[in-house]
């Protein structure tokens, strides 16, 4: 027995990998379910993090942490838009990096490094695994369509077929249907140079990348897969996702889930709430809110609602407005957090009012369960687009919020014949995906292919 730990010590050894997660929750998310996925492969995992966001090693005991500083005060974290935190990041976070991974490759206790698996944002990371001569793999975050749509466009733009004018939000751009104007994605910036000198530098350091994880299935996004290994060429393309679902139990919330929400849906019918979040960086007016709340009074819908702190625009935490909880208390929780996969999962949930993060999108397809989609920016207009028009499995939001048009939208969503067939179609794609992950699915596949990739170096 003891000679066989030896041997399988010896084995970790030679299997250690590095990875590196941009410390934002749904970039954080994701790499650590990679993570979890590979240690149950035979993979030792090391974590280097920033001090910013950092997350939590007792959810992880068998993974080394490895702190790293990254110069951001609390003031940038909550003042700063995403675009610019990245930018900062890339700029203080390479010679930290470069230190605390030369130092691992000294240490014999841990074992040479086999590759780094960074968040394709980090460009950085480049210039340090040519300087150490390490192989380097990235993961993308956002869905295959987003990348998809972003390639067509800078195509369209640089041969003047694309026309992109402020007065035509809901002209449809005919060589990507079904997305209009006003769903492009959305990387608005305080510094109007950062989104194309990150993108430049990110595409850069892409290019040279050994391989690149897409947290998505083939039976969900088969046509941008295929644009999107066309346009990486020659660089691996590896489509595994979900990945929740292939490290069932990964949990790194940076904010404090309340379970009490649990026990209250248990004593709802099924399939008869709404789970209403918008995630961890979107935020709403005052105004936005008390919308919201009248919406769901008059929708007589039970609902279960994510009010984050800080989410509410120059507000710590605001009071809801004057009757609600009188009308709402017997159908009603609100929360702080929660946790999502679990809420998703629960049978008396029925539908999600979401922001279409990517995470959160395929967690509700996973789950089977239709949305109503509120996208805030980024590739969550492109992904909301999809769920609506092309999916089918959701109902779109197009005038921000109007308490009429939010209590019509909740009833279709809930109720109704519409409601059914939605439910339908996500069940399918539902199955879809648990047959992808199934040994001879093609994410089984894909998983089995990057352990091929990376015992290769």
């Amino acid at each position: 027995m003891e000679e066989s730990t030896d041997l399988q010590i010896q084995e970790r050894k030679i299997r250690h990998l590095v990875i590196l997660p941009l410390p934002f929750q749904g970039h954080i998310n994701p790499m650590l379910q990679l993570a979890t996925i590979l240690h149950s492969k035979g993979f030792s995992i090391t974590v280097i993090h920033t001090h910013s966001n950092s997350p939590n090693p007792s959810n992880f005991p068998n993974f080394n942490f490895e702190p790293i500083p990254d110069g951001l005060s609390d003031h940038q974290l909550w003042t700063e838009d995403p675009l610019t935190l990245v930018s900062i990041l890339n700029d203080t976070c390479q010679a930290p990096f470069h230190d605390r991974l030369s130092r691992l490759l000294s240490d014999s206790r841990h074992g040479p490094v086999r590759c780094i698996i960074t968040d394709e944002l980090f460009h950085f990371t480049k210039a340090v695994a040519d300087q150490l001569k390490l192989p380097r793999i990235l993961l993308g975050t956002s869905s295959a369509t987003c990348y998809a749509t972003m390639s067509s466009l800078d195509f369209l733009q640089q041969n003047g077929l694309l026309s992109i004018t402020d007065g035509q939000p809901d002209t449809l751009i005919p060589e990507i249907p079904p997305l209009r104007i006003k769903d492009i994605p959305d990387f608005s910036t305080t510094d109007p140079d950062t989104f194309e000198r990150l993108g430049a530098n990110a595409l850069n350091a892409m290019m040279s990348a050994l391989g690149y994880i897409m947290n998505t299935f083939d039976g969900l996004e088969s046509t941008a897969l295929k644009k999107v290994r066309e346009d990486r060429y020659p660089i691996p393309l590896i489509a595994m996702g979900p990945l929740y679902k292939f490290s069932q139990g990964t949990s790194n919330s940076l904010l404090t889930q309340d379970y009490s929400c649990m026990a209250w849906l248990d004593k709802k019918a099924p399939q008869s709430v709404i789970y209403i979040s918008f995630g961890s960086l979107a935020s709403i007016d005052k105004t936005d809110l008390v919308e919201i709340a009248w919406g769901l009074v008059n929708s007589d819908q039970p609902f279960l609602w994510v009010v984050r702190p800080g989410s509410i625009r120059g507000h710590d935490w605001v009071k809801l407005p004057e009757g609600f909880e009188e009308k709402t208390r017997e159908r009603g929780q609100i929360v702080k957090w929660s946790s999502q996969q679990e809420v998703l999962a629960h049978p008396s949930v029925g539908g999600f009012w979401t922001h279409n993060g990517w995470n959160s999108t395929l967690e509700s397809i996973c789950e089977g369960v239709p949305m109503l989609c509120s996208p805030y920016l980024w590739d969550q207009k492109v992904n909301a687009r999809y769920v609506s028009h092309v999916w089918r499995v959701g109902i779109q939001l197009e005038n921000g919020f109007e308490r009429g048009e939010i209590e019509w939208a909740i009833r279709r969503l809930m109720v109704g014949t519409e409601r059914d067939e939605m439910r339908e179609r996500v069940g399918a794609l539902k199955e879809n995906a648990m047959c992808c992950i199934e040994k001879g699915g093609s994410s089984y596949e894909s998983l089995e292919s990057l352990i091929d990739l990376i015992m290769s170096f």
